[in-house]
């Protein structure tokens, strides 16, 4: 794709990694076959192709719109798109991009801003999501039945001694989960100590910064960056083998520190590290010996691998191999490329088009009459959850109560 960028962006950072983008893409239009927003609305403005015109527009000096800005907000970020590509076109990066441009041209309406910043405020701090899920839950004979199916039941967690081994790894909490599901990071320990890995969580970590990136508001982001590395950072330099995390829609940002912080003289080099050590758990999980691990039921599963998994991060049937190795029974799924609608604050603030790609999503997982459905991530469990037929779990209880 030829381009004509403006004097203001055409030797920068931004409109340089820009320029790349758009560059490699020869505008084939397969993208549109696998992108969930163009199938559901039949727009071309609202799938990649379309997208990536509007953020050239931009960048060549057009003008930008509350339009081009709906179009932007309506994108998942599922990066099927990439999957599909046979150009390489590496899409996000030219949204994360736009989307910045965006907010910095049109001011969205003060009710909205509140609105985005109380999400990130809110979503950011687990003691903050511990204290909404306790009213939640409190209230919750009172709420409505809409408002009641996103409250997820409280989880104990039973007591395990600490057990010490000479391989170490560290362990995202992360800031939704450990207050929403406690059991899945506790069931991931669990499962490493069998392996004799001690998994380690650092308090000091929090949010991976990804909720702050979707909502464009990168200086955010960053700043959560820096803190994550900070605090890991001293159990990095004592040898600490990875940074294991059980949210598969955490891991794409970690990863992507190194690149976040490039231009950073302080954190440059440290991010960089970081970002080669960070492990999707069934990427550890995958080398290590599971002949120990027996399923404790021949019970149907269905698994939805999120797009964080399958897309972002390119694991794509790691984790079904894992299952069947250990003895689990995964039904056959269609369109298991196609995102559920969680997508982060997506669910949230695009709610309409979430559940229509979720109704679209359990059509296809119930479909064969699973007698549980398995996923990767904390976003698409919860959102899963409010509407499915069958209990909703991640994949690694599944292997702890092997």
């Amino acid at each position: 794709m030829q381009t004509r960028l403006a004097d203001i962006y055409r030797d920068s950072p931004l409109g340089q990694e820009a320029d790349k983008v758009l560059r490699s893409c020869v505008h084939c239009g397969f993208c549109n076959a696998t992108c969930p927003t163009y199938q559901l609305l039949g727009d071309e403005l609202d799938g990649p192709r379309g997208r990536i015109y509007q953020i050239k527009q931009i960048l060549e000096g057009a003008e930008a719109t509350t339009s081009i800005q709906q179009h932007l907000d309506r994108c998942l970020t599922c990066r099927a798109c990439e999957t599909t590509c046979p150009s390489g076109v590496e899409y996000h990066k030219l949204l994360d991009i736009g989307r910045e441009l965006v907010e910095q041209q049109v001011p969205r309406p003060a009710l909205q801003r509140s609105y985005r910043r109380l999400l990130q405020y809110t979503f950011s701090e687990t003691r903050r999501v511990a204290l909404l899920l306790f009213f939640a839950r409190l209230f919750r004979p009172l709420l409505p039945a809409r408002i009641k199916k996103r409250v997820p039941l409280a989880v104990k967690i039973p007591a395990r001694p600490e057990r010490s081994h000479a391989r170490t790894m560290l362990l995202l909490d992360g800031c939704v989960q450990p207050a929403a599901s406690p059991q899945i990071n506790s069931s991931a320990i669990q499962v490493f100590d069998r392996l004799a890995i001690s998994l380690r969580v650092i308090p000091e970590a929090g949010c991976c910064g990804a909720l702050h990136q979707h909502l464009s508001d990168s200086d955010a982001a960053r700043q959560r960056a820096r803190a994550n590395i900070d605090a890991w950072w001293p159990s990095v330099q004592q040898g600490a083998e990875a940074l294991v995390v059980t949210a598969s829609g955490c891991a794409p940002m970690i990863k992507d520190y190194g690149r976040l912080l490039a231009g950073d003289e302080q954190y440059a080099q440290r991010a960089a590290r970081i970002s080669a050590m960070t492990r999707d758990i069934s990427e550890v999980l995958r080398k290590e010996d599971l002949s120990g691990l027996k399923a404790n039921s021949a019970g149907r599963i269905a698994f939805h691998s999120p797009c964080s998994l399958q897309h972002a991060q390119q694991l794509d049937g790691v984790v079904e191999v894992i299952l069947k190795a250990v003895g689990y029974t995964l039904v056959p799924l269609r369109d298991g490329h196609l995102c559920c609608g969680s997508a982060g604050t997506y669910s949230i603030l695009q709610p309409k088009l979430a559940e229509a790609l979720r109704s679209r999503k359990l059509e296809s997982l119930q479909e064969k009459r699973p007698e549980l459905i398995a996923t990767a991530n904390i976003g698409c469990l919860l959102h899963l959850q409010q509407a499915a037929e069958v209990p909703v779990r991640h994949w690694i209880e599944l292997l702890a109560s092997a």
